[in-house]
Protein backbone atom coordinates (compact mmCIF):
# COMPACT_ATOMS: atom_id res chain seq x y z
CA UNK A 1 0.00 0.00 0.00
CA UNK A 2 1.73 3.57 -1.12
CA UNK A 3 0.82 6.47 1.37
CA UNK A 4 0.24 9.57 0.32
CA UNK A 5 2.11 12.97 1.65
CA UNK A 6 -0.90 13.98 4.40
CA UNK A 7 -0.96 10.48 5.74
CA UNK A 8 3.14 10.10 6.13
CA UNK A 9 3.27 13.10 7.88
CA UNK A 10 0.65 12.18 10.04
CA UNK A 11 2.43 8.71 10.39
CA UNK A 12 6.13 10.76 11.48
CA UNK A 13 3.79 12.57 13.85
CA UNK A 14 2.54 9.19 15.76
CA UNK A 15 5.80 8.20 15.75
CA UNK A 16 7.05 11.04 17.36
CA UNK A 17 4.55 11.85 20.00
CA UNK A 18 5.19 7.99 20.77
CA UNK A 19 9.01 8.61 21.58
CA UNK A 20 8.00 11.93 23.86
CA UNK A 21 5.38 9.90 25.67
CA UNK A 22 7.92 7.08 25.74
CA UNK A 23 9.49 9.67 28.40
CA UNK A 24 6.49 11.83 29.20
CA UNK A 25 3.88 8.84 30.02
CA UNK A 26 0.78 11.03 29.75
CA UNK A 27 -1.28 10.05 26.94
CA UNK A 28 0.06 6.77 26.61
CA UNK A 29 0.77 7.13 22.47
CA UNK A 30 4.25 5.09 23.66
CA UNK A 31 1.67 1.85 24.33
CA UNK A 32 1.30 -0.62 20.88
CA UNK A 33 -2.27 -0.78 21.48
CA UNK A 34 -2.43 3.00 20.92
CA UNK A 35 0.22 4.08 18.39
CA UNK A 36 -0.86 1.28 16.43
CA UNK A 37 -4.03 1.84 16.18
CA UNK A 38 -3.63 5.37 15.56
CA UNK A 39 -1.77 4.69 12.52
CA UNK A 40 -4.23 2.21 11.46
CA UNK A 41 -6.80 4.96 11.59
CA UNK A 42 -4.83 7.25 9.23
CA UNK A 43 -3.65 5.04 7.07
CA UNK A 44 -7.14 3.29 6.73
CA UNK A 45 -6.12 0.12 8.39
CA UNK A 46 -7.53 -0.03 11.52
CA UNK A 47 -9.02 -3.43 12.18
CA UNK A 48 -5.30 -5.24 11.32
CA UNK A 49 -3.83 -2.21 13.26
CA UNK A 50 -5.63 -2.43 15.80
CA UNK A 51 -5.29 -6.28 16.37
CA UNK A 52 -1.09 -6.19 15.61
CA UNK A 53 -1.36 -3.57 18.48
CA UNK A 54 -3.43 -5.79 21.08
CA UNK A 55 -1.16 -8.63 20.16
CA UNK A 56 2.15 -6.36 20.84
CA UNK A 57 0.66 -5.01 24.40
CA UNK A 58 0.36 -8.62 25.75
CA UNK A 59 4.41 -8.91 24.73
CA UNK A 60 5.31 -5.66 25.85
CA UNK A 61 3.45 -6.55 29.23
CA UNK A 62 6.43 -8.62 29.81
CA UNK A 63 8.56 -5.93 29.19
CA UNK A 64 10.06 -4.03 32.07
CA UNK A 65 13.48 -2.10 32.61
CA UNK A 66 14.98 -4.09 35.52
CA UNK A 67 17.99 -2.11 37.30
CA UNK A 68 20.86 -1.20 34.30
CA UNK A 69 18.94 -3.58 32.09
CA UNK A 70 16.60 -2.03 29.35
CA UNK A 71 14.01 -3.81 27.93
CA UNK A 72 13.26 -3.30 24.03
CA UNK A 73 11.96 -0.22 23.21
CA UNK A 74 7.68 -0.93 23.15
CA UNK A 75 6.89 2.37 21.12
CA UNK A 76 9.27 1.87 18.38
CA UNK A 77 8.16 -1.89 17.96
CA UNK A 78 4.41 -0.73 18.11
CA UNK A 79 5.08 1.96 15.16
CA UNK A 80 7.50 0.32 13.06
CA UNK A 81 5.32 -3.33 12.93
CA UNK A 82 2.53 -1.07 12.07
CA UNK A 83 4.37 0.34 9.10
CA UNK A 84 5.20 -2.36 8.28
CA UNK A 85 2.29 -3.89 7.93
CA UNK A 86 0.52 -1.17 6.66
CA UNK A 87 2.88 -0.90 3.88
CA UNK A 88 3.11 -4.72 3.54
CA UNK A 89 -0.49 -4.86 2.31
CA UNK A 90 -1.60 -8.21 3.48
CA UNK A 91 -4.17 -7.02 6.24
CA UNK A 92 -4.49 -9.83 9.17
CA UNK A 93 -2.42 -12.25 7.31
CA UNK A 94 0.82 -10.25 7.67
CA UNK A 95 0.64 -9.40 11.68
CA UNK A 96 2.94 -12.51 12.09
CA UNK A 97 5.54 -11.06 9.81
CA UNK A 98 5.20 -7.51 11.09
CA UNK A 99 5.49 -8.35 14.85
CA UNK A 100 9.24 -11.00 14.11
CA UNK A 101 10.65 -7.90 12.08
CA UNK A 102 9.35 -5.39 14.56
CA UNK A 103 10.35 -7.14 17.77
CA UNK A 104 14.31 -7.38 16.57
CA UNK A 105 14.19 -3.89 15.68
CA UNK A 106 12.53 -3.17 19.05
CA UNK A 107 15.90 -4.39 20.24
CA UNK A 108 17.83 -2.85 18.47
CA UNK A 109 16.47 0.34 19.03
CA UNK A 110 18.18 0.37 22.26
CA UNK A 111 21.16 1.57 20.49
CA UNK A 112 18.99 4.48 19.94
CA UNK A 113 17.69 5.07 23.54
CA UNK A 114 21.48 4.65 24.85
CA UNK A 115 22.21 7.78 22.55
CA UNK A 116 19.97 9.53 23.47
CA UNK A 117 20.02 8.98 27.57
CA UNK A 118 23.76 9.83 26.50
CA UNK A 119 22.93 12.97 25.22
CA UNK A 120 20.15 14.06 27.97
CA UNK A 121 22.65 13.74 30.33
CA UNK A 122 24.66 16.25 28.62
CA UNK A 123 21.32 18.75 28.88
CA UNK A 124 21.34 17.95 32.09
CA UNK A 125 24.50 19.72 33.26
CA UNK A 126 23.97 22.47 30.54
CA UNK A 127 20.45 23.12 32.13
CA UNK A 128 22.40 23.18 35.87
CA UNK A 129 24.56 25.80 34.01
CA UNK A 130 22.02 27.82 33.12
CA UNK A 131 19.08 27.32 36.18
CA UNK A 132 22.69 28.60 38.30
CA UNK A 133 22.62 31.61 35.85
CA UNK A 134 18.56 32.53 36.52
CA UNK A 135 17.61 32.00 32.91
CA UNK A 136 14.34 30.42 32.89
CA UNK A 137 13.54 30.70 29.06
CA UNK A 138 16.92 28.90 28.13
CA UNK A 139 16.08 26.29 31.06
CA UNK A 140 13.04 25.66 29.08
CA UNK A 141 14.57 25.62 25.71
CA UNK A 142 16.73 23.06 26.52
CA UNK A 143 13.77 20.92 27.94
CA UNK A 144 11.79 20.89 25.12
CA UNK A 145 15.25 20.09 22.69
CA UNK A 146 15.84 16.89 25.18
CA UNK A 147 11.66 15.94 25.23
CA UNK A 148 11.95 16.26 21.36
CA UNK A 149 15.10 14.44 21.11
CA UNK A 150 12.95 11.50 22.33
CA UNK A 151 10.62 12.20 20.09
CA UNK A 152 13.43 11.71 16.85
CA UNK A 153 14.35 8.55 18.27
CA UNK A 154 10.71 6.89 17.42
CA UNK A 155 10.04 9.55 14.06
CA UNK A 156 13.80 8.94 12.33
CA UNK A 157 13.55 5.19 12.53
CA UNK A 158 9.38 5.10 11.18
CA UNK A 159 10.81 7.93 8.39
CA UNK A 160 13.48 5.70 6.97
CA UNK A 161 10.97 2.57 7.46
CA UNK A 162 8.37 4.88 5.19
CA UNK A 163 11.59 6.09 2.79
CA UNK A 164 11.91 2.73 2.03
CA UNK A 165 8.39 2.19 0.62
CA UNK A 166 6.23 -0.77 0.44
CA UNK A 167 7.79 -2.03 -2.79
CA UNK A 168 10.51 -3.76 -1.30
CA UNK A 169 8.52 -4.11 1.80
CA UNK A 170 6.08 -6.65 0.06
CA UNK A 171 9.48 -7.77 -1.69
CA UNK A 172 10.51 -8.95 1.62
CA UNK A 173 7.63 -10.24 3.34
CA UNK A 174 6.36 -12.60 -0.06
CA UNK A 175 9.77 -13.85 0.24
CA UNK A 176 9.59 -15.66 3.54
CA UNK A 177 8.21 -19.38 2.94
CA UNK A 178 5.12 -20.72 5.01
CA UNK A 179 7.32 -22.39 7.65
CA UNK A 180 8.86 -19.29 9.07
CA UNK A 181 6.01 -17.56 9.01
CA UNK A 182 3.84 -20.05 10.38
CA UNK A 183 6.65 -20.49 13.10
CA UNK A 184 6.35 -17.39 13.53
CA UNK A 185 2.80 -16.72 14.44
CA UNK A 186 3.75 -19.92 16.88
CA UNK A 187 6.17 -17.88 18.31
CA UNK A 188 4.66 -14.63 18.73
CA UNK A 189 1.84 -16.30 20.30
CA UNK A 190 4.40 -17.58 22.81
CA UNK A 191 5.63 -14.74 23.36
CA UNK A 192 2.44 -13.43 24.41
CA UNK A 193 1.38 -16.08 26.85
CA UNK A 194 5.14 -15.49 28.66
CA UNK A 195 4.14 -12.25 28.61
CA UNK A 196 0.77 -12.50 30.48
CA UNK A 197 2.22 -14.85 32.78
CA UNK A 198 4.93 -12.57 34.14
CA UNK A 199 2.03 -10.45 34.76
CA UNK A 200 0.04 -12.56 36.65
CA UNK A 201 3.15 -13.67 39.07
CA UNK A 202 3.82 -10.29 39.69
CA UNK A 203 0.12 -9.53 41.05
CA UNK A 204 0.18 -13.32 42.47
CA UNK A 205 -1.28 -12.11 46.21
CA UNK A 206 -3.70 -13.78 47.93
CA UNK A 207 -5.76 -10.17 48.14
CA UNK A 208 -5.76 -10.01 44.02
CA UNK A 209 -6.02 -13.59 43.07
CA UNK A 210 -10.31 -13.78 43.55
CA UNK A 211 -10.40 -10.99 41.92
CA UNK A 212 -8.58 -12.66 38.98
CA UNK A 213 -10.66 -15.77 39.38
CA UNK A 214 -13.60 -14.25 38.99
CA UNK A 215 -12.77 -11.74 36.00
CA UNK A 216 -11.38 -15.13 34.24
CA UNK A 217 -14.36 -16.88 34.80
CA UNK A 218 -16.86 -13.79 33.85
CA UNK A 219 -14.69 -13.65 30.65
CA UNK A 220 -15.92 -17.05 29.43
CA UNK A 221 -19.26 -15.86 29.49
CA UNK A 222 -20.33 -14.72 25.79
CA UNK A 223 -23.48 -13.06 26.63
CA UNK A 224 -21.10 -10.33 28.39
CA UNK A 225 -19.58 -7.65 26.40
CA UNK A 226 -15.94 -5.83 26.45
CA UNK A 227 -18.38 -2.98 27.87
CA UNK A 228 -20.07 -5.17 29.95
CA UNK A 229 -16.60 -6.91 31.79
CA UNK A 230 -15.31 -2.96 32.10
CA UNK A 231 -18.36 -2.19 34.32
CA UNK A 232 -18.35 -5.39 36.69
CA UNK A 233 -14.34 -4.43 37.34
CA UNK A 234 -15.07 -0.84 38.09
CA UNK A 235 -17.67 -1.64 40.41
CA UNK A 236 -15.10 -4.08 42.01
CA UNK A 237 -12.59 -1.69 42.36
CA UNK A 238 -15.22 0.63 43.68
CA UNK A 239 -15.81 -1.99 46.65
CA UNK A 240 -12.30 -2.47 47.16
CA UNK A 241 -11.75 1.30 47.68
CA UNK A 242 -14.48 1.07 50.24
CA UNK A 243 -13.43 -1.47 52.41
CA UNK A 244 -10.16 -0.59 51.90
CA UNK A 245 -10.92 3.13 53.31
CA UNK A 246 -13.40 1.21 56.01
CA UNK A 247 -10.70 -0.82 57.23
CA UNK A 248 -8.40 2.12 57.88
CA UNK A 249 -10.91 3.85 59.58
CA UNK A 250 -11.87 1.44 61.80
CA UNK A 251 -8.01 0.69 62.40
CA UNK A 252 -7.43 4.16 63.08
CA UNK A 253 -10.22 4.43 65.89
CA UNK A 254 -9.20 1.11 67.46
CA UNK A 255 -5.71 2.16 67.78
CA UNK A 256 -6.63 6.17 68.77
CA UNK A 257 -9.06 4.24 71.99
CA UNK A 258 -5.97 2.37 73.05
CA UNK A 259 -6.87 -0.84 71.59
CA UNK A 260 -5.31 -3.42 69.37
CA UNK A 261 -5.11 -2.73 65.52
CA UNK A 262 -7.77 -5.94 64.96
CA UNK A 263 -10.76 -3.98 63.45
CA UNK A 264 -12.78 -7.17 64.16
CA UNK A 265 -13.61 -7.33 60.33
CA UNK A 266 -10.68 -9.81 58.80
CA UNK A 267 -11.30 -9.27 55.22
CA UNK A 268 -10.40 -5.25 56.45
CA UNK A 269 -7.82 -6.46 58.41
CA UNK A 270 -6.05 -8.15 55.16
CA UNK A 271 -6.63 -5.37 52.93
CA UNK A 272 -5.56 -2.62 55.71
CA UNK A 273 -2.25 -4.94 56.17
CA UNK A 274 -1.85 -5.31 52.10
Amino acid sequence: MNLNAIQIILVILISFLAGMEGILDQFQFHQPVISCTLIGLVTGNLMPCLVLGGTLQMIALGWANVGAAVAPDAALAGVASAIILVLGGQGKAGIASAIAIAVPLAVAGLLLTILVRTISTMIVHIMDRVAAEGSFNKLDMWQWIDICLQGLRIAIPAALILAVGAGPVKAVLHAMPTWLTQGLSIGGGMVVAVGYAMVINMMATAEVWPFFAIGFVMATIKDLTLIGLGAIGVSMALIYLNLEASSSNNSGSTSSDGGSDNSGDPLGDVIDNY
